[in-house]
């Protein structure tokens, strides 16, 4: 089940929009806005996440506030990794929250925290447990990035890749398994009400171990996305009805992002799009197929 519907991803992270294509954010709020607007006419009742931040910043969210985007959305998201790339501590966590809190009445979801194995695996598992015990008393949704280790083959979703050093192989050893799917230390120890954000590849052959692994996990929670830049593929709609049929056990939050490169200001799956009303109709298409408005008979066949 489709609980929420997340719009972009890391808007404030330039391996996932190219701000020096949009200085001012203008154009990623106009798309957010226009996205919402057509959200909201295809099922009102459906909340909308704006797309967690990262690094956490209250002058970020100020600034699109001041655009109208928080009117347009439900949520505020954010994310964190403090053991691996943020400049702050672990046990500041309920600080960044009232950061955040400080700037905006909404509700605030952690949408990723993680922390990779790639020096120990007891460093993850401290970092899981430390996570739990400081986040989920005091927000609604924390989802843990993430359930997979990224195969080695793959690439990392950052721009400066090896030249970050460590800080790009960590990317790597995030998950709560290793690339052949065998557990570590820290699934051992998945805390009861965490979720998971776990990302697909198109067509990707981990979605049936991931399903198998969160259901033993007891995992509720999901966030995951279907990329609009993917939509264009051939037979994508096919991958992600598979993919969303697939996920229909778990309450999740759906994001959508990556522009397809011919829609871009730039051929990159970062840019802004050259119209907002495009995502806008990518959007309400991922609505209408996967979290369309129950109506009053769905609802009195579901209760029989």
């Amino acid at each position: 089940m489709v609980e929420a519907v997340m719009l972009w991803n890391e808007p404030n992270n330039l391996s996932h929009w190219d701000f020096k294509l949009d200085p001012d954010w203008k154009i990623f709020a106009g798309m957010v806005i226009a996205a919402s607007k057509a959200i909201r006419k295809e099922n009102p009742e459906l909340p909308i996440a704006l797309g967690g931040i990262s690094p956490i910043d209250p002058n970020f969210i100020e600034l699109l506030g001041s655009y109208g985007v928080l009117d347009a959305v439900d949520v505020v998201s954010v994310h964190g990794f403090p053991l691996d790339w943020n400049h702050w501590q672990i046990q500041d966590w309920p600080k960044k929250i009232e950061e955040i809190r400080a700037v905006t009445k909404k509700p605030i979801w952690v949408s990723e925290a993680g922390v990779s194995s790639f020096g120990a695996e007891e460093v993850q598992l401290f970092g899981l447990e430390r996570t739990a015990e400081l986040l989920l008393p005091i927000v609604d949704r924390v989802h843990w990035y993430s359930l997979l280790d990224l195969p080695a083959t793959w690439s990392a979703t950052t721009r400066h890749k090896e030249a970050e050093g460590s800080a790009y192989y960590r990317h790597y050893y995030m998950g709560l398994l290793r690339e052949d799917g065998s557990p570590k230390l820290a699934a051992e120890s998945f805390p009861s009400g965490m979720g998971i954000c776990q990302w697909f590849h198109y067509e990707d052959p981990r979605l049936d171990l991931a399903v198998e692994w969160m259901q033993r996990l007891g995992v509720k929670y999901l966030r995951t996305g279907i990329s609009w830049a993917d939509w264009f593929r051939p037979n994508a709609q096919a991958w992600f009805d598979r993919q969303m049929q697939a996920l229909e056990p778990f309450t999740t939050t759906l994001t959508l992002c990556f522009t397809p490169e011919h829609m871009g200001l730039a051929p990159h799956y970062t840019s802004p799009p050259r119209r907002v009303e495009d995502f806008a109709e990518f959007a309400v298409w991922a609505v209408r197929k996967y979290a369309s408005a129950r109506k009053p008979n769905d609802i009195l066949i579901g209760a029989r």
